[in-house]
C-alpha cells in the first residue's frame, strides 16, 4: 500500500498548481492523516444533523453523551498535538455541538415523561 501512495503522490505533486502548493506541502495539508481524518469524520457531524429529524423518543442518551465527550476531547487534542490540527478541530466541535443538543432533546423528552412511563436504555 505504501509503494502505491508514494507513487500516487509523486504523480500529485507534479499537477497541483503553485497557487495550492503551501496546502499542499503544509504538515496537515491533503498529503496526511491529518487531513482525511477529519475530512471523513465530517460524515458524523452529517448523520448528527440528519437525526435531528429523528423522533426524540428514538434518540439514545448513551450514544449522544459519547459522541458529545468525543467531540470535546479530540477538540482539546487537536490544539495540543503538533502540528496543530484546525480541520480536526472544527470537525470535533461540530460533533460535540451536534451531539450536546440532541442529549439535550433526549433528556428534557425523558425528563417530562410521568415516571411510570419512563423509558429504560
Amino acid at each position: 500500500m505504501s509503494a502505491l501512495y508514494r507513487t500516487t503522490i509523486s504523480a500529485l505533486d507534479k499537477i497541483v498548481p503553485s497557487r495550492l502548493q503551501p496546502l499542499w506541502q503544509h504538515p496537515a495539508g491533503p498529503k496526511t492523516v491529518f487531513f482525511w481524518a477529519p475530512a471523513f469524520k465530517w460524515g458524523l457531524v452529517i448523520a448528527g444533523i440528519s437525526d435531528l429529524r429523528r423522533p426524540v423518543d428514538q434518540l439514545s442518551i448513551a450514544q449522544s453523551a459519547s459522541l458529545a465527550a468525543t467531540g470535546v476531547i479530540w477538540s482539546r487534542y487537536s490544539l495540543v498535538i503538533i502540528p496543530k490540527n484546525y480541520g480536526l478541530f472544527s470537525v470535533n466541535v461540530f460533533v460535540a455541538m451536534t451531539q450536546l443538543y440532541q442529549l439535550y432533546r433526549a433528556i428534557n423528552y425523558y425528563r417530562s415523561l410521568p415516571q411510570n412511563e419512563e423509558h429504560v436504555e
